[in-house]
């Protein structure tokens, strides 16, 4: 069951799976997608592995909703308008997106907490280990960056991809989701199977769900301003888990690297033929090394 309430004036939706007197492990979304990206079969099994599951919406993603006096104007034209942009001059920064789960924590009388963040929301979840560390057990970070200037730079077709403007949904949708389609299985990786179905019936869910316009690009300014600094993730001292696939072609396997070098004692684990997406034949996998992560810590 979804729920909502208003974190640093924003109305934040999240979801609990699982026993209260279990350990809790929050799972932070990407970029642009929702908490059920989280998928039901995914929680369950972390749910089936004696955890509390907590998944969320992002500020301007889903049901959660970002208060806006008004639209930005693009122009049809994303590259030129994040030219203009300057740091001071955004909607808010992902330190607003990690306090925004602080403050669900603090409502949920949360103390402590492992935190699972995928892309956008690894950053988010670095964030969280470096500037609030008495609040964190652990971090598993997969397929993200630390938005290191010097790593290796997106595949320049799906950045075209992600940065041409899409199709109305509401006025014609048949051609919305054929976009979706080609942008989510061109960042696949091609050693696992690729549901199309399944992706289609995820599309139509989250436009279902979503309540936002142009959320996508404000949470691509929060990214756009942020200023690398290595000592971020130097200062994290929770045990970390980075995973990441070696045909991920948003953020190189390098980015995984540096991340997983840059973090004290966080361990790597590349996954071959794994693009940018979580395919469901490694749901258990990924399970298995979030709970060997935990054990090791409870030990």
């Amino acid at each position: 069951m979804n729920h909502r309430i208003k974190i640093n004036g924003v109305d934040i939706c999240y979801e609990i799976l699982g026993a209260e007197h279990q350990q809790t492990i929050v799972l932070i979304a990407g970029l642009g997608s929702q908490m059920i990206r989280w998928d039901d079969s995914f929680c369950q099994l972390l749910v089936k592995q004696s955890f509390r599951v907590i998944r969320l919406d992002n500020r301007d993603s889903g049901m959660s909703i970002f208060p806006t006096e008004k639209e930005l104007n693009f122009n049809g034209n994303h590259q030129e308008f994040f030219s203009t942009i300057k740091a001071g001059n955004i909607p808010y920064s992902l330190m607003d997106m990690a306090k925004d789960v602080m403050g669900l924590l603090d409502y949920l009388q949360i103390d402590k907490a492992h935190f699972t963040g995928r892309s956008m929301g690894g950053i988010i979840t670095q964030l969280l280990g470096s500037y609030f560390p008495e609040r964190v057990l652990s971090l598993t970070i997969l397929m993200s960056t630390s938005l290191n200037p010097a790593l290796p730079p997106s595949d320049p077709e799906v950045m075209a991809m992600m940065m041409k403007p899409s199709p109305d949904p509401a006025s014609n949708k048949e051609d919305y989701i054929e976009e979706k389609l080609l942008f989510a299985k061109r960042i696949s990786g091609n050693l696992y199977e690729w549901d199309e179905s399944l992706e289609v019936k995820m599309i139509e869910e989250e436009l279902n769900r979503s309540k936002t316009k142009y959320g996508i690009i404000r949470q691509l300014l929060a990214m756009a301003t942020y200023e690398y600094d290595r000592e971020v993730l130097k200062k994290i001292e929770a045990p970390t888990l980075v995973i990441h696939g070696t045909q991920d072609l948003i953020f190189h396997s390098d980015c995984g690297k540096d991340i997983a070098d840059s973090i004290p004692n966080a361990k790597l684990m590349l996954i071959e033929g794994m693009g940018h997406s979580v395919p469901k034949e490694l749901y258990q996998l990924i399970c298995n090394q979030i709970t060997t992560l935990i054990s090791k810590i409870s030990a």
